[in-house]
């Protein structure tokens, strides 16, 4: 059911990557009254694609769309989501009439694909899902609706209005932390499967490949831990119990790999590096990683 327009609902959202987690929150944020328009570079009127719920109800979501190459003015961009792949974010918020004072979700993996690109103004909060959306056939099928973070200090004014229909949306005090549990689970676990073409759960099943991602969560606490002194620097449990939550899983960057796609290491791996670098710190289970991914697929 659909909220009532409000004074808050008068801004629309613009959704910068449609594939399944950006058509995941622009489900939501329909559901919840917004009015939700894709930037296309195409010249495609309507977007339509059903969404496949975890309760086995088809939703068709209708989304008009904006071209974002064509000529002449286009409205100013107040409020926007950025769920393509990291690697694009570059090219794609390149020309965006974005406001000054823009609010910009980051619905991403790794960390740092926005940094200098928005602007000096505008207010960005990173979104962290633990939900899964998976392509079945020409639809979107949503295999769990789990836990989704916001955080950047104090929530904005429609965050309530959103949370009464996004599922299991939380804006945590900790919200780094979740963050950062998530980046290092991606940053054990993606390279691994995709470098070794495997399922999630064959990390902890092969001696070797166990042994070295130990030494990945090891080193990415010592950063961490060094980032922030509250960081717990216990990833390894985590990562060994999301990789058995996800055993039959293929990780987005195995996909990337098996496709020839570009991958999203620097925004994960290479985000680690880049602090690191700073700090002083080697990482050279990740460089080693880094280099072997880039090798395969630059």
């Amino acid at each position: 059911m659909t909220t009532p327009a409000s004074p808050d609902h008068a801004e629309p959202w613009y959704l910068l990557g449609a594939g399944n987690m950006g058509l995941l929150a622009a489900h939501y944020l329909q559901r919840a009254g917004f009015t939700v328009i894709a930037l296309r570079r195409d010249d495609a009127p309507i977007l339509e694609r059903t969404l496949i719920l975890p309760s086995g109800e088809a939703v068709l979501l209708h989304l008009d769309c904006q071209s974002i190459v064509r000529a002449g003015p286009a409205p100013t961009i107040r409020r926007l989501v950025v769920a393509c792949k990291a690697p694009f974010s570059a090219a794609a918020l390149g020309g965006l009439p974005l406001a000054a004072d823009a609010t910009v979700l980051r619905l991403q993996n790794g960390l740092g694909s926005l940094d200098g690109r928005l602007p000096a103004g505008a207010r960005m909060i990173e979104v962290v899902s633990a939900s899964a959306v998976k392509r079945d056939g020409d639809a979107h099928r949503v295999v769990a609706e789990n836990d989704t973070w916001m955080g950047d200090g104090t929530p904005p004014a429609w965050f309530g209005t959103l949370a009464g229909h996004w599922p299991k949306l939380h804006w945590p005090p900790d919200f780094r932390h979740r963050q950062w549990r998530k980046l290092v689970g991606n940053a054990v676990i993606n390279p691994l499967t995709g470098l070794h073409d495997v399922a999630n759960g064959h990390i902890f099943e092969d001696p070797a490949l166990a042994a070295e991602a130990e030494q990945l969560a090891r080193e990415a606490d010592r950063v961490l831990t060094t980032l922030d002194p509250t960081w717990p620097g216990d990833s390894l449990p985590g990562v060994r119990a999301l990789a058995e939550a996800t055993a039959g899983n293929t990780s987005s960057m195995r996909a990337d790999m098996q496709a020839g796609a570009i991958t999203e290491i620097d925004a994960i791996n290479g985000w680690l590096l880049r602090q690191a670098d700073v700090l002083g710190l080697d990482l050279p289970a990740h460089r080693r990683l880094v280099a072997a991914v880039k090798a395969r697929h630059p």
